[in-house]
């Protein structure tokens, strides 16, 4: 890989992350994920149906071995307290100790608690999760969380599943100015060309869910993200042409072919 995504020295070929809630059924689930490509997929521990083993769950769907890897979320968690020990249950469960950290307060927002995401987050790192926060768009949140030892940052572009698009690019660009971890803009996408605005402001990565998974066709919704994500990133690394105040001519504005009256 010439251009590899590098989270806590593990190395993707997809910028694109993918989330597995709110899909109308488990085939369209996993039809949409392949199409995307993703290698990073999330899963909502709170929400598996762990009262029959024999019961299938979103964990049964994907090849966790060899071809994806899993980042339990501990989406729902309304406080600090919540988010930790739906880490600990998550790393039981998956074997994984990578952890997307959500606390949100309940209420329709779905906007996550600085404070307590803060909290949550020094625990899990000092008991060796690798922690990927979801936070508000705020540099000094982001920077606090860094020096702590999360593993990227990953600032909302508007609510969860809003699709709003990104109401936040101002301070997502402040983040990425800083950053020295993965920048990962969650939340609030709904087409492709803001995964692609994302990767082209600098961001590292995006986690997409509600707007491939409720897209009239998925799979198709799914490719279309995975292909923004590609030429955000390609845009990103041959480097935009300044901004300008006037027009500049693209043709050469000496040595024009001239006609002579006759």
């Amino acid at each position: 890989m010439s251009d590899p995504l590098v989270i806590a020295g593990k190395e993707f070929k997809s910028r694109l992350m993918v989330g597995t809630g709110r899909h109308r059924s488990m085939d369209e689930m996993v039809a949409s994920v392949e199409a995307a490509q993703a290698e990073i997929i999330t899963v909502a521990i709170r929400r598996l149906s762990l009262d029959d083993p024999r019961e299938k769950s979103i964990l049964d769907y994907f090849d966790w071995e060899d071809k994806y890897t899993i980042l339990p979320n501990t989406a729902g968690c309304a406080t600090a307290e919540e988010a930790v020990l739906t880490a600990q249950l998550a790393r039981e469960l998956t074997g994984s100790n990578w952890i997307k950290l959500e606390v949100q307060p309940p209420g329709k927002w779905l906007l996550p608690d600085p404070i307590g995401t803060y909290q949550a987050a020094q625990q899990l790192v000092d008991q060796g999760f690798v922690v990927l926060p979801y936070i508000h768009a705020d540099p000094v949140l982001a920077a606090r969380l860094e020096s702590i030892g999360c593993a990227t940052v990953m600032p909302l572009g508007s609510a969860i599943g809003s699709g709003q698009g990104i109401l936040t690019m101002d301070e997502i660009q402040l983040i990425i100015e800083q950053a020295n971890v993965p920048v990962v803009v969650d939340a609030g996408l709904a087409v492709p060309s803001e995964a692609s605005q994302s990767l082209e402001a600098g961001a590292d990565a995006v986690l997409v869910n509600t707007a491939i998974a409720q897209a009239r066709d998925p799979v198709r919704m799914g490719e279309a993200f995975r292909l923004g994500v590609d030429a955000g990133r390609k845009a990103y690394l041959a480097g935009r042409i300044e901004r300008k105040p006037e027009g500049i001519a693209s043709s050469p504005t000496v040595g024009f072919a001239t006609s002579s009256a006759t």
